[in-house]
């Protein structure tokens, strides 16, 4: 029975596909690790970010949002949140989104 490749390598290929220039594939790419891996951050984080890059701006916030869910108590994961609501044109959000990155800067 062949052995599945580990969340990381599959994120790795996704990653490898994106620096060729094949961003629509990586996208794809990660998003079927995500399914597999619901709870893998740094896969919903690329896709928040590479998403924003394919003007898919929807699909961005949906990722950064579960970033948020995921890494509760990062600043970053806000600050993320608040450029794809942003460039999503949900500037409430992404001013809430800010401010909440703000205080949890502080709190560090």
């Amino acid at each position: 029975m062949p052995v599945m490749p580990s969340r990381e390598d599959r994120y790795e290929s996704a990653e490898q596909l994106k620096n060729a220039g094949n961003l629509a594939e990586a996208v794809a790419a990660l998003e079927a690790v995500v399914i597999d891996f619901p709870d893998f951050s740094l896969a919903h984080s690329a896709l928040a970010a590479w998403c924003t890059r394919l003007e898919r701006h929807e699909d961005a916030v949906r990722h950064a949002l579960k970033v948020c869910q995921l890494e509760p108590t990062d600043p970053f994961s806000y600050t993320a949140m608040s450029v794809a609501c942003m460039r999503a044109g949900r500037i409430t959000e992404a001013e809430d989104a800010l401010a909440k990155s703000r205080l949890l800067g502080e709190k560090h």
